[in-house]
């Protein structure tokens, strides 16, 4: 009978230590799935999100021949679906800054003065994207009311949704806004008067650059008026300012009166005559010169208080700024075309009977310059000034010339 107790208790004793270890057993197997899962989420995610973050494809060197110029294109880009996202700068402890990006459009809305706006836009220093963030090319349109070429424009920034931002700077009064499937509706920011001449149209110029710096993305901010036209498809004009590490702003000595002599020996000597230079209003800059251009209080008083009528700011601040801190950053050129060659104070017009393909080939390819150590005879990729009654047919000449759908 002791026996068989013994025998029951070793058996009892067996049995519960079995079962034990089968508890451990299934505990650390419980352990090891969830951890294994984990991991597996974890690079599963990163994986997805590769595929999500496409990369613009980039362009050959761009020959200084024709042919290859205008008929070497990559395929277009899948289109980047827009996150919604937001972006808050408090200033005295208030939100005074607000972009809410909803489905593929994007809304501009602050109550900031020019300072605050400034100031905000300078804190925004990374000149580099983090990540995989696809840098942005800005597109900044300084009107007096409304874009004429607005279908022209819809048809060249269609299928690129992803890579470029639009800025808009209206005057106050003009209330239309455009239909809320435009590429342009929500994009004005809040403006000022801006009157011709004037410190007021520098003033529009670094609101500007100042509310597109808020983007991180944006690294390439191009100034366009509402009588300009794109001389090329989207592809091209990307990968031409994305593949350059120089500005395209015009920035030049003028010994003539209409150069040097609008210098003011006023403004000795922090700005001497050696440092004065001149050129167009239209730029395209990269974003360190462009936050210089917003943060600077050394030099812009100066020239608002001494660059006055027959002096114009827009045609010398700027490019004399760039030749002071970035003249090795500089092409020393616009990539926008006007025609000065029928004399005056304003560039030539140009209304329906200009266009036409030998027209518009001889400004796209009718000259030669420097790009990245080869010479282009891809110099100019805008053009102004054209009437609003040539949107027909640009429209027209669009699908052959700037490889736009018709």
């Amino acid at each position: 009978m002791g026996n068989e107790q013994h025998i029951l208790q070793r058996i009892s004793k067996a049995f519960y230590f079995q079962l034990q270890s089968s508890h451990i057993f299934q505990f650390f197997f419980f352990v090891f799935g969830l951890t294994f899962g984990f991991v597996a989420c974890l690079h599963l995610k990163s994986f997805l999100v590769s595929l999500q973050a496409p990369t613009y494809p980039t362009l050959p060197p761009i020959s200084s021949t024709v042919t290859q110029a205008s008929h070497t294109t990559p395929p277009p880009p899948p289109a980047l679906e827009l996150l919604l996202s937001s972006f808050v700068e408090s200033v005295n402890g208030t939100s005074n800054y607000a972009r809410v990006s909803l489905k593929k459009q994007e809304f501009l809305t602050h109550n900031m003065s020019d300072q605050e706006l400034f100031q905000n836009a300078s804190m925004v220093s990374q000149t580099e994207l983090p990540g995989r963030q696809v840098p942005k090319v800005a597109f900044m349109f300084m009107t007096k009311g409304p874009l004429p070429f607005s279908l022209l424009w819809e048809k060249f920034f269609k299928g690129h949704e992803g890579f470029y931002s639009i800025y808009v700077h209206a005057h106050p009064s003009f209330n239309d806004s455009e239909p809320e499937d435009s590429i342009f509706y929500g994009r004005r920011i809040p403006s000022q008067p801006v009157y011709w001449g004037t410190s007021s149209m520098i003033d529009a110029e670094r609101r500007l650059l100042a509310n597109a710096l808020l983007d991180i993305s944006n690294q390439r901010f191009v100034l366009l008026s509402e009588s300009c036209i794109p001389l090329f498809n989207f592809k091209i004009i990307y990968n031409y300012l994305m593949d350059s590490h120089l500005s395209f702003l015009g920035s030049f000595d003028d010994p003539r009166k209409a150069g040097r002599g609008r210098y003011s020996p006023q403004m000795w000597p922090l700005i001497n005559i050696t440092d004065w230079r001149k050129g167009s209003q239209w730029f395209e800059v990269h974003r360190d010169l462009a936050m210089h251009i917003v943060s600077d209080t050394k030099y812009y008083p100066i020239f608002q208080k001494h660059c006055l009528m027959p002096c114009y700011m827009d045609e010398h601040y700027i490019p004399t700024l760039a030749n002071m801190l970035y003249s090795e950053f500089n092409s020393n050129r616009s990539i926008t075309w006007v025609d000065w060659s029928r004399g005056g104070p304003h560039p030539a017009k140009f209304g329906w009977g200009d266009i036409t393909d030998e027209f518009l080939n001889q400004i796209r390819f009718g000259s030669t310059c420097p790009y990245n150590e080869n010479t282009t005879s891809i110099c100019f990729l805008f053009a102004r000034k054209f009437l609003p009654i040539t949107l027909e047919p640009l429209l027209r000449v669009a699908p052959l010339l700037l490889g736009l759908e018709p």
